[in-house]
């Protein structure tokens, strides 16, 4: 089954209407962005999550450059499940939980270093290696790697788009977060969140078949 990341978190409603509609991991911006979220919120939002009924999502918190100590300091803050790395770090950065390293897509292919454990995450390129775009990006480029790792395909996905893209690279995972949002960057809409869900696991029985 592909796995289904909401990323850039910026409430309480939005947390709470991705896993009514059985997203797999949320993400939640500790750097500088337009969805940037305080350690301390996350942390109240990520406590009611869990003590929702049922499994909830993986927390994941993510980083632009960070240090090792501010990243632990936020783990232990908000109680995050993994690490997502999108800036220039480098292979070796030491985390106590999984890290989720970000290689950004040019024309041209993959830009970063495949030493990095899966998954990976592969976004738009920008010019200030921000991702966030709400690009897309030529998926063919990645076919090679998605057939030898475990990848999350991120970069101007949608509701109307990630079936396509899940059918033709089977990535152990999608990653969405400007197409699912309604307007205001970090509000996510329930109805896109929801139908962006089923249209994934739609794909997922039909290539199973």
């Amino acid at each position: 089954m592909t796995a289904v990341k909401i990323c850039g978190i910026g409430d309480r409603s939005s947390a709470l209407a991705a896993t009514a509609a059985g997203a797999d991991l949320l993400g939640f911006h500790f750097c500088s962005s337009p969805r940037r979220i305080s350690p301390e919120a996350a942390r109240d939002i990520v406590a009611e999550v869990r003590a929702l009924p049922g499994r909830t999502p993986d927390i994941v918190g993510v980083f632009i450059d960070p240090t090792e100590d501010e990243v632990e300091a936020t783990v232990r803050l908000v109680g995050l499940d993994r690490v997502q790395l999108h800036g220039r770090e480098e292979p070796g950065f030491r985390a106590s939980r999984p890290i989720l390293k970000v290689l950004r897509v040019l024309e041209t292919g993959i830009e970063g270093d495949g030493s990095w454990p899966d998954p990976l995450i592969l976004d738009s390129w920008s010019a200030d290696g921000r991702g966030g775009t709400g690009r897309t990006w030529r998926w063919d480029l990645a076919e090679a790697l998605a057939r030898r790792r475990a990848v999350f395909l991120a970069g101007g996905l949608t509701p109307d788009n990630v079936t396509d893209a899940v059918r033709a690279l089977r990535p152990h995972g999608v990653d969405v977060s400007s197409g699912v949002e309604a307007g205001t960057p970090g509000r996510k809409d329930p109805k896109l969140m929801k139908a962006f869900v089923q249209a994934v696991r739609k794909v997922d029985v039909a290539v199973a078949g």
